[in-house]
């Protein structure tokens, strides 16, 4: 396999998973970044650990999708992660409601 070969599969493949994140994000209500990966999950818990300059944070996330090109399966019932730096929970807006975008009703 080619360089260029190599780089096309790898542009292809982060371009399904940008798709499938897109048809995903609905079901979540949080975003979790950590230093090495991207997660939306239903719950998410991080305490941190440590005392003084030997801080860490302990993450865990229920019902999660993974951000992840080579992981052959991204949805996963639980996840721990254990990180020395920043973690970034966001929770997700969920719109209120939702008008159709047609009716033949009127």
């Amino acid at each position: 396999m080619s360089a260029e070969d190599l780089e096309k599969y790898e542009a292809e493949a982060e371009l399904a998973l940008y798709r499938e994140y897109r048809d995903v994000v609905g079901l979540f209500t949080h975003v979790v970044e950590t230093e090495r990966r991207f997660y939306l999950c239903n719950s998410v818990d991080v305490k941190v650990r440590g005392d003084g300059a030997d801080v860490w944070f302990d993450v865990t996330m229920q019902d999660a999708w993974v951000w992840d090109i080579y992981r052959p399966a991204r949805f996963v019932k639980q996840v721990r992660v254990v990180t020395f730096k920043d973690v970034n929970v966001e929770e997700l807006a969920k719109p209120e409601l939702q008008v159709p975008e047609s009716s033949s009703e009127f």
